[in-house]
């Protein structure tokens, strides 16, 4: 009888989240403008959206940035590219940077989708299937300079360009690329100096061969900011497209070149909400939570925040994170568990259930920053980011 009752329950209609993420499309408007400054008019933008797009969604991010007046959009995997091409409302250049199946790259070819080629295998595959289908892959050189994850080594170049040049009338070479080792910190100064020449070996010794590539492109957000030698026809734009430095030191490399008076011209899109689940008193000498972390030396009020680990939320955040209640900072207290954390409400009158608590962003003139869940946790902004679930629902700010 009862499944005779759900049988025409729409569920999606009565499901809401424990929190919600908000994603400023304003806040990326301000900082593709930010970045344009920095490159000028001509290099392409191409927007990294891996691991879904830092976290702030896929979906939500290919029609803000596509809104924003980018055309170009780079992903780690094939599974992301799939995602922006059915996304995508504007024909958008799609690139895979690194992991696909070799067994997709007829298809991925016949649709257009660029990616990175940087093993003699996938070459190999990619040239024999644009022969059989007549429709010439589009391929990114990526060649070795020191990073030592993928790319062609200096050695492998004769041949390399031996194929390129005998089967130049069945594959685009589209792009020569390359990605820098800790380009976002000056101890690594030298090694990414000898990166870029290295890197410009290449290049010469391909155009040496005949071989030109329509597209050169090397610089992710901070060789962009901070080795301008990097910017040529493309930059490959992450963490800085959703308001965020790579590293302080980026940030501080820059200051001096920042209008005076000027704040941070880099806006976050992200704000991360929630609610007050409910309250509870707490006696002085009672522990809040799993074992003995926490003993409340005074009677204390705690709401209860339907997030936890289970939600990105760390564990690390134990008795040390915050959020922003009625515009007041209010601590983590006790363990931060898979599906909720207790915050210490105290200095908070005429709370309620239902009331909002903002986890990352602002509320009142105050601020909750990821940065500040990386100080706590010892994560850095990305891994923080990307760490947020899909299942929460992403929602577009105009």
């Amino acid at each position: 009888m009862q499944s005779g009752l759900l049988s025409g329950f729409n569920w999606n209609t009565y499901m809401i989240a424990t929190s919600t993420l908000e994603i400023s499309a304003k806040a990326y408007r301000q900082n593709i403008r930010y970045i344009r400054s920095e490159i000028g008019p001509k290099p392409t933008i191409s927007a990294v959206v891996k691991g879904n797009a830092y976290g702030h969604g896929i979906s939500q991010m290919v029609e803000i940035a596509e809104k924003a007046g980018i055309r170009h959009f780079s992903t780690f995997s094939s599974d992301e590219a799939w995602e922006v091409w059915d996304r995508s409302k504007k024909e958008s250049e799609i690139m895979i940077m690194g992991m696909l199946h070799l067994e997709e790259l007829e298809e991925l070819i016949a649709k257009g989708i660029s990616f990175y080629v940087f093993d003699f295998e996938r070459l190999e595959k990619a040239i024999a299937i644009s022969k059989e289908i007549g429709i010439p892959a589009k391929v990114h050189i990526e060649v070795e300079t020191g990073f030592h994850r993928t790319g062609f080594d200096w050695d492998q170049r004769e041949k390399l360009a031996e194929m390129l040049a005998k089967n130049y009338s069945f594959i685009s070479i589209i792009g020569l690329c390359t990605h820098y080792a800790g380009a976002e910190s000056v101890s690594n100064f030298v090694r990414v100096k000898n990166q870029i020449a290295l890197y410009h070996e290449f290049k010469d010794f391909f155009n040496s061969q005949g071989i030109a590539f329509k597209t050169y492109h090397t610089a992710c957000s901070a060789a962009t900011l901070i080795f301008p030698e990097t910017i040529m026809d493309m930059v490959r734009i992450g963490i800085a497209g959703y308001g965020f430095w790579p590293t302080k030191e980026t940030f501080f490399a820059k200051l001096n070149s920042l209008p005076k008076g000027k704040k941070d011209p880099l806006k976050r899109l992200i704000t991360w909400k929630s609610t007050v689940m409910s309250l509870k008193a707490v006696k002085t000498g009672e522990f809040v939570g799993y074992g003995n972390s926490y003993m409340a030396l005074e009677n204390i009020r705690l709401a209860i925040v339907p997030v936890g680990y289970g939600h990105g939320y760390s564990r690390l955040l134990s008795n040390q994170g915050m959020v922003l209640i009625k515009g007041q900072h209010c601590q983590v207290v006790g363990t931060v568990m898979m599906n909720a954390i207790a915050v210490n409400v105290s200095k908070i009158k005429d709370l309620k259930a239902g009331d909002e608590v903002v986890l990352i962003g602002k509320q009142g003139g105050k601020e909750i920053t990821v940065s500040s869940f990386s100080e706590s946790t010892q994560q850095v902004n990305y891994e923080m980011l990307t760490r947020l679930p899909k299942n929460i629902p992403r929602k577009i700010i105009l």
